[in-house]
């Protein structure tokens, strides 16, 4: 897999930081409203009131500057994660995976238009979906989660029930952000995408004593 198109340099003083921030909002609002193809870093510096010199300085072209983006956005929904994971409620693995499947849902609808450039246009995160570093802390946070209930899931291989539960879980939440069917509520899918979920990694058979 080519690797992914990455920033110049990293922003190390708040001055930077909040440069940087500037930039990728006013990324996000042109790509939401453009598409891929209809944005590039001229039309991102009007938008972020900067010079494209201020762009370069950080950024090389269009496609690290949705990395950016997509990279923020991981960020986030591992925070969200976290959130559900270091709370005392809700308990038990049906709880904790309702909970996170909600508070991405939630999290996704904030910018359903940004989210749809992002997962259905961005050439570089089709499958095999690109690995970053907040793809991987979503990854080990779900690992953990999973490995804690152990005892309790029909799957043996932890690695690919981590793998095929956040896969369920993302196709599942994207499609219902990115495409909401209209006749079915977002407290209804968070309920289902639960069920589907559960229903895979179930609970481990015991065996009868002979």
């Amino acid at each position: 897999m080519p690797a992914l198109p990455q920033a110049r340099k990293s922003p190390r003083q708040a001055r930077s930081q909040q440069m940087v921030e500037v930039i990728l909002e006013a990324t996000a609002r042109v790509l939401a409203e453009r598409g891929y193809a209809g944005t590039n870093t001229n039309l991102v510096a009007e938008r972020a009131g900067v010079s494209v010199g201020s762009i370069y300085q950080y950024f090389p072209n269009k496609d690290s500057l949705v990395t950016a983006l997509h990279e923020r956005h991981a960020a986030q929904m591992g925070q969200a994660i976290e959130r559900v994971l270091a709370g005392s409620r809700p308990p038990g693995l049906r709880g904790r995976i309702e909970a996170i499947v909600q508070a991405l849902l939630t999290a996704h609808q904030l910018e359903p238009a940004l989210h749809k450039v992002l997962e259905k246009e961005f050439p570089f995160f089709d499958a095999p979906k690109a690995e970053s570093a907040a793809d991987n802390a979503i990854y080990r946070s779900v690992w953990t989660l999973l490995d804690a209930h152990r005892a309790q899931l029909r799957p043996g291989n932890l690695d690919l029930a981590t793998w095929t539960v956040l896969q369920v879980m993302e196709s599942l939440v994207h499609a219902a952000v990115i495409d909401p069917p209209a006749r079915f509520s977002t407290e209804d899918i968070a309920a289902t995408i639960t069920e589907v979920l559960m229903g895979y990694l179930g609970q481990a058979e015991t065996c009868s004593p002979a």
